[in-house]
């Protein structure tokens, strides 16, 4: 029985976890539009979206925004290099992504 308890939880919460698996176009630069793919990115979940180098997190403006895709711009001033995804949930937590964007 407490199995069944602990299996039925880790369902729950790994089904509304935030998750990115692709980001399209995978290299882009200053201003361009991009789409970040995944699950659970639904405006109720996900309130902020970022993109950081481990040291300088840079906040996005979110142009479009569903349970499986965020498109966002790339900010201005944004150095060239390799970007990590994250996302801002209602929970209150920063989750840095696998998925990374180039930076031209």
């Amino acid at each position: 029985m407490r199995l069944l308890i602990v299996a039925l939880a880790l369902c729950a919460f790994t089904a509304s976890a935030q998750r990115m698996t692709g980001v399209e176009p995978a290299e882009a630069k200053a201003g361009d539009t991009v789409t970040a793919k995944g699950e659970g990115l639904a405006k109720p979940d996900v309130d902020t979206f970022y993109v950081t180098d481990g040291k300088t997190d840079l906040k996005c403006e979110v142009v479009a925004q569903t349970a499986t895709s965020i498109q966002f711009k790339v900010p201005s001033g944004i150095k060239p290099g390799r970007w990590a995804l994250m996302v801002h949930t209602n929970k209150d937590q920063l989750i840095e992504q696998p998925v990374k964007l180039t930076v031209n």
